[in-house]
């Protein structure tokens, strides 16, 4: 115990020492963690749609300001050619294009029926996909409305009525910060414990000062375990400061439950993710192979964790390979435990994944390094 207390000291003063790595710890994951939430939302809004209006009556009137005022489209032009319309789409101002025909008006009063054509600039997917099922609904809900007010009152009291009332669970009025947060969050630590382990070593590589080390008497696993501690430390710290201090003051998210799971939880996962630092660092001789190999790594974590894009919706060799990344397991159990107020029972599977990541990845990288060459 006595030369792992001389090792943590070592390594303490040399992280608070080096004056450009505070701010990447400890400044820099609580500005990403205000800025990231608000920019990774999955509602789409202010899509630019161009109206072509050759009926010019009361109703068409209606639905236009019935879009516009919907909050989710901003009118980029109002024509009577589909042409002009057009051209704003080709020339990207302009996501959607909705034509309202000759006598509609006329034909829905006569005809019981009209037709409307859409157009939709699908160069962005998501966006096309969105506003095309948002104007659907629009439509949808207004055609409603016009067969509610077809309906004569002493008909209307005789015909059966559904009343629907929708309740949200764990997010009420969903919004969006408390479903990206604790995922957000998650990613930031993942970042910073595997960047900066796996950098650590391999810098006392680069300066010579790891020869020192290897003849002295200590031994591996105590050089290791001064090595991997001081990150699941800062880890710990970095955690609880976006958890409480951002998490909280900032965005209202008041973990629903146990605050010791979590924390139970965190400390295993931090566990698993130092020993793949230091597994990278044990087969990186330079601080450019520790960063590439790193950055690999957390890029796969990052889009294939299930915090931008469900899981369940990936194809079956990404769903595959989503098994195999510790990231998907805390994420799912942040967002668990924060918002649902899970327990031990619900994430026991999660709990026995993440041991099985601790062992494998920390006993590859003991066995992996060695003091001599």
């Amino acid at each position: 115990m006595r030369t792992l207390q001389y090792l943590l000291r070592k390594e303490f003063k040399q992280i608070f020492r080096n004056k450009s790595l505070l701010p990447v710890i400890f400044i820099m994951p609580v500005i990403q963690l205000l800025i990231m939430p608000l920019a990774a939302n999955y509602e789409v809004k202010n899509i630019n749609i161009s109206i072509v209006d050759h009926d010019h009556s009361s109703w068409s009137q209606k639905l236009i300001s019935t879009i516009t005022s919907s909050g989710y489209f901003k009118l980029a032009g109002y024509s009577n050619s589909f042409s002009q319309s057009f051209q704003q789409i080709e020339n990207d101002k302009a996501d959607l294009v909705l034509e309202i025909p000759h006598d509609f008006e006329k034909n829905i009063v006569r005809e019981n029926k009209q037709q409307l054509f859409i157009a939709v600039n699908a160069i962005n997917g998501t966006k096309a996909g969105l506003g095309g099922a948002y104007l659907a609904t629009i439509i949808t809900s207004f055609n409603a409305g016009i067969r509610l007010d077809w309906l004569q009152q002493q008909r209307f009291n005789q015909i059966p009525v559904i009343e629907i009332t929708a309740s949200n669970w764990f997010n009420t009025f969903l919004y969006y910060p408390f479903f990206m947060v604790p995922g957000i969050l998650v990613v930031l630590v993942t970042m910073v414990c595997t960047y900066m382990c796996s950098l650590n070593i391999v810098k006392e590589k680069e300066i010579g000062t790891i020869e020192q080390i290897n003849v002295t008497p200590i031994k591996k696993h105590h050089f290791i375990l001064g090595k991997l501690i001081p990150f699941w430390v800062i880890g710990i710290f970095v955690f609880s400061i976006g958890l409480f201090i951002v998490g909280s003051l900032v965005y209202g998210i008041i973990p629903l439950g146990s605050i010791g799971l979590l924390y139970a939880f965190l400390s295993l996962y931090l566990v698993a993710l130092l020993g793949l630092g230091l597994l990278i660092s044990t087969y990186s001789d330079t601080q450019q192979q520790a960063m590439s190999v790193a950055f690999f790594f957390i890029m796969i974590f990052l889009l294939m964790s299930g915090l931008f894009t469900p899981v369940d919706s990936m194809p079956g060799w990404a769903r595959v390979i989503a098994k195999f990344n510790p990231v998907t397991y805390f994420i799912e159990v942040m967002r668990m435990v924060v918002l649902k107020g899970s327990g031990f029972s619900d994430i026991k599977y999660q709990f026995l994944i993440m041991t099985g990541f601790a062992v494998v990845l920390n006993t590859w990288a003991i066995l992996n390094y060695k003091k001599t060459n």
